[in-house]
C-alpha cells in the first residue's frame, strides 16, 4: 500500500499561502453556468477530482465547458431547459455533492440519466435527498429502496410541483438539491431547516437573477423563466482547507502564516469561532466581497489553546473541520467535547470512528461518542502509523497532527487529490 511519512515541523511554519478554490462554490458554479442562458468566466476553479466530476458530468449533459491554462473555464450556458440527454452513465466519483445536487437538476428533466460513483460513494445514503425530491414529483430507483448508487432519474411524465419541507437534519446538500429541482417546479418550494446549513447554492442563484425570499431558517423559490448569467464568476479560497494551516500554525510553535483569499461566509466560520474560543491568534485582513461571496486574508501565528465544548448549534457551519478541529483538541490544556455531529458517521467514512482509532494511534486520550468525540488534550503525540480510509480530510488531519507531533506515516495520502492536490508540495514548501 503506498503510504507518505510527514516528519515533524521542528522550527515552524512561515510564510504565504494561496487557498485553493472553494469546493462548494466551484461545484455550483459551473451547475448553474451550465444552465445560464450565455456564456460565464470562472476564475480561481478548484481542479480537484469531486469538481472535475461535476465537469465531466456537465459536459456529458450538453454542456459546453473550455478548461484553460490559467485554471479557469468558460462555460457556456444551454438555458434552464436546455440539457440533453447523456450517451451513458453519469459517474459521480467520490463526490456527494456532485450526486446530491445533480439528482436535483436532474429530477424535472424530460429524459434518463443514471448515476454511479466509486466505492465509496455507493455506500453513502441518499434517502434523505431521493425523500423530498419524491415529494415533488420527481421518479427515482436506486439500490435498496432508493437509497443507495447506482440511481436511474426517470423522465419526469408531468411537471414537478412545489412542497413545504421542513427537513430533519440541517444540510446544505438536500437543500440544494431541492432549490435546483424548483427551479422547473410548479408555484413554490420551502425549505425549512432546524438551523441554517451554508448558503452557497442561494447566493449563487441570486448571482443569477433568482429570486428567493429567506424568512428566519426557511428559502422558498419559484421557477423562474431563465437564469441570467454572470459574465464572470470569482471562487474565493476554500475555508474548509484553509483550516489545516489555521490548526497547523496554531498548534506548532514557531509559526506565522497569511493565508490569502479565504471564503469567509458566515454559514462557513464556524471553524475560526471555535479556534479562537480556544484562544487561537488569527486575524482577519482586507475583508472584501468576491463573486457576491465575502472573503478576506487570515493571519494565524502559535498560541497557547485550551479545550473547549460545542455542539449541535454551529455543527452546520463546521462539519467538515471536525477533524482537524480534533488536531487542535490534542494539543489544548484540557478537555474538548464535540457533540452533535452524528452526520460525520455517513461522510466519506465514518469520521467519528476513524478519528477515533486512528488518533488513537498517535495518543490515548481520544474517546469516540455516540454523536462525537471527547479529547484529554495535552498528551505528546508518538509517531504512528495511520490510515486515511481513503478519506481527504481525515488523510490531511493526521498529516497536521504528525507535524505537529512526532511525525505520522499515512495510508493511502493520495486521496487529497479530492478536494487539495497541493496540499503535501505546501506543507513542505513553508516548513521553516
Amino acid at each position: 500500500m503506498e503510504t507518505r511519512r510527514i516528519e515533524r515541523a521542528k522550527n515552524g511554519l512561515v510564510g504565504e499561502i494561496q487557498i485553493p478554490g472553494d469546493k462548494s462554490i466551484s461545484h455550483r458554479s459551473v451547475m448553474l453556468a451550465g444552465i445560464g442562458d450565455g456564456a460565464t468566466h470562472i476564475t480561481h476553479f478548484l481542479r480537484a477530482q469531486d469538481c472535475l466530476s461535476t465537469v465531466a458530468a456537465m459536459r456529458q449533459l450538453g454542456v459546453g465547458i473550455q478548461e484553460n491554462d490559467d485554471g479557469s473555464l468558460d462555460v457556456t450556458g444551454v438555458g434552464l431547459h436546455g440539457l440533453t440527454e447523456p450517451a451513458g452513465v453519469l459517474d459521480a466519483g467520490d463526490s456527494g455533492t456532485t450526486l446530491r445536487l445533480m439528482l436535483g437538476l436532474l429530477a424535472p428533466q424530460p429524459f434518463l440519466s443514471v448515476f454511479t460513483g466509486d466505492a465509496l460513494l455507493h455506500k453513502r445514503p441518499m434517502g434523505r435527498v431521493i425523500t423530498p425530491l419524491s415529494q415533488m414529483g420527481a421518479r427515482l430507483a436506486g439500490r435498496q429502496q432508493n437509497k443507495y448508487l447506482p440511481i436511474a432519474v426517470l423522465p419526469a411524465q408531468q411537471p414537478l410541483h412545489g412542497i413545504i419541507y421542513p427537513m430533519p437534519v440541517a444540510s446544505a446538500q438536500v437543500k440544494s438539491a431541492i432549490l435546483l429541482a424548483g427551479l422547473r417546479a410548479e408555484g413554490e418550494t420551502t425549505v425549512v431547516e432546524p438551523v441554517v446549513s451554508r448558503d452557497h447554492t442561494e447566493r449563487m442563484l441570486e448571482a443569477f437573477g433568482v429570486r428567493l425570499l429567506r424568512k428566519d431558517t426557511s428559502v422558498t423559490i419559484k421557477a423562474p423563466k431563465q437564469l441570467v448569467s454572470p459574465e464572470t464568476i470569482d471562487v474565493p479560497g476554500d475555508i474548509s482547507s484553509a483550516a489545516f494551516w489555521l490548526v497547523a500554525a496554531s498548534v506548532i510553535p514557531q509559526s506565522d502564516l497569511l493565508l490569502r483569499n479565504v471564503g469567509v461566509n458566515p454559514t462557513r466560520t464556524g471553524v475560526l469561532d471555535v479556534l479562537r474560543d480556544m484562544g487561537a491568534d488569527i486575524a482577519v485582513l482586507n475583508e472584501r466581497v468576491s463573486g457576491g461571496e465575502p472573503a478576506a486574508d487570515l493571519r494565524v501565528r502559535s498560541a497557547k489553546l485550551r479545550g473547549v465544548s460545542f455542539g449541535a448549534e454551529i455543527m452546520p457551519r463546521l462539519i467538515d473541520e471536525i477533524p482537524v478541529i480534533a488536531v487542535a483538541a490534542l494539543f489544548a490544556d484540557g478537555d474538548t467535547e464535540i457533540t452533535g455531529a452524528g452526520e460525520l458517521r455517513v461522510k466519506e467514512t465514518d469520521r467519528i470512528r476513524a478519528v477515533a482509532e486512528e488518533f488513537r494511534k498517535l495518543a490515548p486520550n481520544v474517546e469516540e461518542l455516540a454523536d462525537g468525540l471527547l479529547i484529554h488534550g495535552g498528551a505528546r503525540l508518538q509517531a504512528a502509523r495511520c490510515a486515511s480510509y481513503d478519506d481527504h480530510r481525515i488523510a490531511m488531519a493526521l498529516a497536521i497532527a504528525g507535524a505537529a507531533g512526532d511525525g505520522v506515516e499515512i495510508e493511502g495520502p493520495g486521496c487529497v487529490d479530492i478536494s487539495y492536490p497541493a496540499f503535501y508540495r505546501t506543507l513542505e514548501e513553508i516548513r521553516r
